[in-house]
Order: C-alpha cells, then structure tokens, then sequence
C-alpha cells in the first residue's frame, strides 16, 4: 500500500474539472508513489468508469455530521465542505492526506512535496491569500474622520457560524487559511478539533464555508499547529497571473516569479473558466506581451 494519498471530491457537473486535476497529477513520474483517491457526490456511471481506470479508490461520500434538509436542498455536492474533515475514515491506512478541490490543478510537483513535508510533526500544512500579489484583505468602513469598522472575512464566517464574539475576534485579523488545499497527518490532532467546530458551525451557520472557518478557528483560537506555505501553493488570484514564456509556466505577479504550484478556480471571478473549458483569458507574460491562454489543464 502506498505511504500517502492525495484526494478529491466532485458530483457530475465538476466531473471535467476533476478529471483534469487527475491528470495532472498523474503526468508526474512521482505521483506513482502516492495514492489517488476520490469522493463520489454525485458522479455518473460512465464518469466513475473513466476514473477508475485512473485512481487508485472511489468511495461515496457522506453526511458525516448531520445537517437538516432545509439547508442541503438537494446539493449533495456540498458533502465536500463536511466530509473533507474525515478523510482517514474515508481511506484508512495512508500517513498523510494532501486534499485538492475538484476545481484547481498542479502545475509544479514541488508544491506537492511542501504539503507532504509542511504537515510533519503533526502540522496542518496549508496555504493563504494573505500576499503581496492579492491586495487587500480586510475591508474597513470609515466613520467619524479617522475611525474604521474593520470587516475580515473570518470575523464575518466566524459570527454567521454562531461562534462568540471572543472567538470571532481572535481569528478576524489573522490570515485567511483556504481549506481548498492542505495536508495532514493521520493522527494529528487537527481531525478532532476540527470535526467539532464544523459541528458547531453546521448547526448554526451555511453549509457553503463551514469546514474553512472551522478550521481557521481551529488554528487561531484553539491554537493547533501550522505551517503556512506560499500563496503560490494554492493560487486562486486568476486575474493577476503571469505567463514565463522561457519555461512555459505560469508563475506570480511580482520578482522573483515563483512558479505557480497549484491554479485553483475558486470563486465567482473564476466562473467563467470553471464552467466553459474552452473559455481564453488574457494573460500577460514576462517579457511584457499579453497573451491568449486557456487556463484550464490540457493533457
């Protein structure tokens, strides 16, 4: 049995997304050291026929914890933002889960090796939109001449999820944590904690964004250990992306162009790419061209 395993999620609208990140896992010499393993939220037949000839195992994914009809209505895929948390149950016996949304793809094997080495010693290995490529990260609303109402996307998740404002506070000012990407260790102890603030967040909050606050509330307020990698670890900032002509590959913004490790097409700006694989963006080069490119993996 392999060591570690990298694992997914999708129902049959992301099914082309998360074909594409499969392959291009497996384009990669080294991923035949680690196992392949996806969550079924809703795939067609013939779709999971085409990924077993790919992936190493297929399980159905659950409601680990019990949320009310009234807040699912009927999107399963929203198993994600639950079953995530309880990865080893899923695929016993691996030492470390490195978990990718449906939505993103590798484009450096270098990126995989930092979640593999970010999460020893019982560490979350993830990464954050909190860089200089990103701009701003907290809004502010400015009253009274000088004075500001600040408003952090923690705060707000953090209080829409019934949280205390005690708790509210100790993780609004911190950086964001995408629960899109990360590692963790088999028995590290973020799998308890984090299973029992999604718990608290499911009960009172939306099911879109539960398991991130829970986990950002497990790192910041209950104060288990992590290591924080590079924004480039799990890209998201589409817009500002830059194309390295010299070593055809996408890279950041500003010097020294660090290799983009993972390009993941989260949110609403991204819409476009996630739902038309055809779709072509403008991309600025290096050089200082400006570019055609479709963004999404091409085998």
């Amino acid at each position: 049995m392999k060591e570690n395993a990298i694992i997914s999620l999708a129902d049959s609208n992301y099914f082309e997304l998360l074909n594409e990140l499969v392959d291009s896992i497996k384009r990669f010499d080294q991923s035949k050291d680690l196992a392949l393993c996806i969550m079924d939220a809703g795939l067609e037949k013939d779709q999971i026929q085409i990924l077993e000839k790919k992936v190493d195992q297929i399980k159905k994914a659950e409601w680990d914890i019990e949320v009310s009809d009234s807040k699912v209505k009927g999107r399963e895929w929203l198993k994600s933002q639950v079953s995530r948390a309880f990865l080893p149950k899923y695929f016993p016996g691996y030492e470390k889960y490195i978990w990718i949304d449906a939505d993103a793809w590798v484009n450096s094997w270098y990126t995989i090796e930092l979640y593999i080495k970010g999460c020893e010693n019982k560490k979350l290995a993830i990464a954050t939109s909190a860089d200089r490529s990103y701009g701003r990260v907290l809004r502010a609303e400015w009253v009274l001449g000088s004075f500001a109402k600040i408003k952090s996307q923690n705060y707000k998740h953090a209080k829409s999820s019934g949280f205390s404002e005690k708790i509210a506070r100790e993780v609004a000012l911190k950086p964001h944590l995408n629960i899109g990407v990360f590692s963790l260790e088999k028995d590290a102890p973020h799998w308890e904690v984090w299973q029992k603030n999604l718990k608290k967040a499911l009960s009172s909050g939306r099911i879109w964004g539960s398991e991130q606050i829970a986990m950002n509330i497990t790192i910041y307020s209950d104060n288990l250990d992590v290591e924080i990698l590079p924004a480039y670890c799990n890209w998201t900032l589409i817009d500002a992306i830059k194309f390295d002509k010299k070593n055809n590959t996408y890279v950041e913004p500003y010097l020294p162009n660090h290799e983009i490790g993972i390009i993941h097409f989260a949110g609403k700006n991204n819409d476009q790419i996630r739902n038309n694989k055809n779709f072509v963006s403008k991309i600025e080069t290096l050089d200082g061209d400006t570019i055609d490119k479709n963004l999404r993996f091409r085998n």
